[in-house]
C-alpha cells in the first residue's frame, strides 16, 4: 500500500480539524507553547489511531458497496498494513497518554477507549451516538487538566463539544445510509433516518450555540459570530450536499474556537 493511501485511510480531513482544534483550546486555555505541541501531538495520534482502526474495520463492508472514496475498497490487499498501523499507532498513543499523568492520561485514555468502541462494536447499535459524546468530552477534558497547575476545563466547553460532535456524527452519516443499510450497519443515523437525523443535528447545533454563549458570555461581536455559524449550518445541513454539509461543520467549529480564544473567554 502507497504511503498517500496509507494516509487517506486515516480519514485526514476530520483528523485535522480535531487536531487543529485541539491545538487552539490548548492556547486559549492558557498552555504554554510547549505544553499545546505535546497536546497536538498526542491527540493527532490519536486520531491517525482510531481513522485506520476504523478503515480496517470496515474495509469489507466499504469494498462490498463499492467505496471509491475508500483506499480499502480500491486496495483490499492493504488491510493487513491499516490495522498494524492502527495497532502501532494506538500503542504509541497510549505510551504518550501516560506521559502526561493522572488527571490527564486517565480523561485521554477514556476518550480514546470510546472512539475505538464506536470502530467496533457500538457502531452498528442505537447507541453509535454515544462514544461520540463521551470521547470529545473527555478531550476537551484531557486538554484543560493536561500540563502542571491546570484549571481544568469548564463544564460548558465540555458539554458543548459533546452535542457538537453529536451533530456531526450524524451528518457524517447521512451520506452512507444507503450503504450503511446494505451492509446491515443500524446505528442511530440508521434507524432515524435522514430527515430525522438532520433535524436532530440541528438541534444539536442550536444547542451548541446556546451552551457556548451562555457559558463562556463573550463580547457582542463574538457571540453574533458564534450565533451565525450555528443559523448558517441550518440551510445547509438541510440544503447542500451531505459530505459538503459535514465539511462545513468542521469549518465552522474551527471559526468558533478561533472566535473563543480570541476573545478571551476560554
Amino acid at each position: 500500500m502507497s504511503p498517500l493511501r496509507l494516509l487517506r485511510a486515516c480519514h485526514p480531513l476530520p483528523a485535522l480539524a480535531v487536531t487543529a482544534v485541539s491545538g487552539l483550546l490548548a492556547v486559549g486555555m492558557g498552555h504554554s507553547v510547549r505544553d499545546a505541541v505535546l497536546i497536538v501531538g498526542t491527540v493527532g495520534l490519536s486520531q491517525l489511531a482510531v481513522g485506520w482502526a476504523n478503515d480496517a474495520i470496515d474495509a469489507g463492508r466499504d469494498q462490498a458497496v463499492g467505496r471509491a472514496d475508500k483506499p480499502l475498497a480500491v486496495e483490499p490487499g492493504g488491510r493487513r498494513t491499516v490495522a498494524i498501523a492502527a495497532v502501532l499507532a494506538t500503542a504509541v498513543t497510549i505510551a504518550a497518554a501516560l506521559a502526561w499523568g493522572w488527571p490527564a492520561s486517565g480523561w485521554f485514555l477514556l476518550a480514546l477507549v470510546s472512539a475505538q468502541l464506536y470502530n467496533w462494536p457500538l457502531k452498528g447499535t442505537p447507541t453509535s451516538i454515544v462514544p461520540y459524546l463521551v470521547s470529545f468530552a473527555a478531550l476537551i477534558a484531557f486538554i484543560g487538566a493536561a500540563g502542571p497547575g491546570s484549571p481544568g476545563a469548564p463544564g460548558w466547553l465540555v458539554l458543548a463539544a459533546a452535542l457538537l460532535t453529536g451533530a456531526a456524527h450524524l451528518l457524517n452519516a447521512v451520506p452512507d445510509l444507503a450503504d450503511d443499510a446494505a451492509t446491515g450497519v443500524r446505528g442511530l443515523p440508521q434507524r432515524l433516518g435522514a430527515r430525522r437525523s438532520l433535524l436532530l443535528a440541528t438541534v444539536l447545533l442550536i444547542a451548541t450555540m446556546v451552551v457556548l454563549i451562555a457559558g463562556a458570555r463573550p463580547p457582542l461581536w463574538a457571540a453574533l459570530v458564534v450565533s451565525v455559524t450555528a443559523v448558517a449550518m441550518i440551510p445547509i445541513g438541510r440544503y447542500a450536499a451531505p459530505r459538503a454539509a459535514f465539511r462545513a461543520l468542521l469549518g465552522l467549529a474551527l471559526v468558533d474556537v478561533l472566535v473563543l480564544v480570541v476573545a478571551g473567554v476560554l
